[in-house]
């Protein structure tokens, strides 16, 4: 379960042990150095204590004793303890070794002597407690205690009492043994707790890892739960759904592009089929005799001629969508939309023929656009008019006005029309509604698909409304 160090929640514990071994020992060390000092502060104030009821007579005049010879009687007796030495300082520098306690290997405890420095320091010190922490000849750790001795309100000298440190250096041991293992039953302790505790707070994160192990190419609208009551993993949570969609968004983009192109191919295969089969047969006819006669051959080679330009205009459809696809250039100027209709009007009277045509240009508002590309836009809008509508009673209107800021070009028409499921899919290649008309109109399907791409390279948009019977409406916007 955590036996493998590249797992996260062996790394999570470990270094949480770590933390918490390092602080542990940082507050054993910083406790150590406190109780020191406070051992060694309290030990030297009770020994000033003692020094300061003891006058000056029995400093100056107290003979030299030990713990065999000692006189009870005299009060600097009672400073005596384990380890412990008693010296005075006079004003004429005079050092004299009152008490020396015997050692537990049975010398003499040594009698640290201070520098002259120290001593005067400790003379104009007064009551405040004037202490050091030393090391004798032999290299023992001692608390030297100094205390000026006073009398008829005159410093006489400084008595100094010390002291080994070895019975309060074992207390400090102690208490260092104490913390050490009472920080080690903290580990432990925190160790057991620790466990089931980082255990159910990965949970989350193990469901998340048991869902994407379902997640595959063609399982992407899984989803991870979100609301885990753990910011960081319900950030996480939201980031790979947020990525799965994207996925499966793409997925579904590459699909319907692959669907359009298969879609595309088979459209393209049979427009081209149509005038390949007939100019194959034709073709036919004519190597059977009939370029002998006259008349059919001049009939054959109508019809060769008509389903060529056909083609050509087909390879010349797709060149264009290809190109406007994948390479579009523009030669955009600033102009005026309603001078190009004013110009293609004869032009566009010509191709309706015997039907009605009503031009209305409302707005001479300038834009900036590719003159020929919107010439293109507007011919094939009004071609797709003229297929739809009836030569001798239809009816085309063609209008240009300003709104909410943009130009909007409508071309309206009076034809068959075609029901609302048809309007999104028109601007797809060779889509028709009516099938029967196209092919007599030599249309393929292209010319609305060309139309909506030259217009969204512009930054407008196109669209469509119908309905049977009542002809068809196409309008387009345009940045004005």
């Amino acid at each position: 379960m955590i036996r493998r160090p590249t797992s996260l929640r062996f790394q999570l514990l470990s270094r949480s042990l770590l933390i918490i071994s390092v602080l542990l020992l940082l507050i054993g060390m910083f406790q150590y150095v406190i109780m020191a000092q406070f051992l060694y502060k309290n030990r030297a104030e009770t020994i000033q204590s003692q020094m300061r009821v003891i006058p000056f007579p029995f400093w100056s005049q107290a003979p030299a004793f030990s713990a065999d010879n000692a006189d009870y009687r005299n009060p600097v007796y009672s400073l005596r303890s384990g380890g412990s030495t008693i010296a005075f300082m006079d004003m004429e520098k005079h050092f004299k070794v009152i008490f020396q306690e015997t050692g537990t290997d049975g010398e003499l405890v040594a009698v640290p002597k201070l520098s002259d420095a120290a001593y005067d320091e400790a003379s104009l010190a007064g009551r405040a407690l004037s202490y050091q922490i030393v090391k004798d000849e032999l290299g023992t750790k001692q608390l030297v205690v100094l205390y000026p001795v006073s009398s008829r309100e005159k410093v006489q000298g400084v008595a100094q009492v010390s002291l080994k440190l070895d019975v309060l250096q074992s207390i400090l041991v102690k208490q260092l043994l104490t913390y050490g293992l009472l920080s080690l039953l903290a580990l432990v302790a925190g160790l057991l707790t620790f466990l089931p505790i980082l255990r159910r707070t990965l949970i989350p994160l193990s469901r998340m890892v048991d869902t994407v192990e379902k997640i595959n190419a063609g399982n992407l609208n899984e989803r991870l739960p979100i609301r885990h009551e753990q910011l960081e993993i319900d950030r996480l949570s939201i980031a790979f759904d947020a990525m799965l969609e994207r996925l499966e968004s793409s997925f579904a983009a590459e699909q319907q592009a692959k669907e359009q192109m298969r879609r595309f191919i088979a459209d393209a295969s049979h427009e081209l089929r149509t005038p390949l089969t007939s100019i194959h047969g034709f073709l036919e006819v004519l190597l059977r005799g009939a370029a002998s006669q006259p008349d059919q051959l001049q009939k054959a080679l109508n019809s060769m001629y008509g389903e060529s330009k056909r083609l050509k205009s087909l390879a010349e459809d797709l060149l264009m969508l290809a190109r406007l696809e994948q390479t579009p250039t523009l030669q955009t100027a600033d102009g005026r939309l309603s001078e190009v209709i004013r110009e293609m009007e004869p032009q566009l009277r010509l191709v309706a023929g015997d039907r009605q045509v009503r031009v209305q240009v409302i707005s001479e508002r300038s834009g900036v656009f590719d003159r020929n590309k919107m010439k293109q836009v507007i011919l094939n809008l009004f071609q797709n008019a003229v297929q739809h509508t009836d030569p001798k009673e239809g009816s085309i209107e063609l209008t240009l006005e300003l709104q909410a800021g943009e130009l909007v070009l409508a071309v309206q028409d009076n034809g068959t029309g075609f029901v609302e499921e048809h309007a999104q899919q028109l601007f797809d290649r060779f889509y028709r509604v009516d099938t029967a008309r196209s092919r007599k109109h030599g249309g393929a399907g292209l010319g609305l698909a060309i139309t909506k791409s030259i217009v969204e390279l512009h930054g407008g948009s196109i669209s469509c409304t119908s309905k049977p019977g009542e002809g068809a409406r196409f309008v387009v916007r345009m940045p004005a």
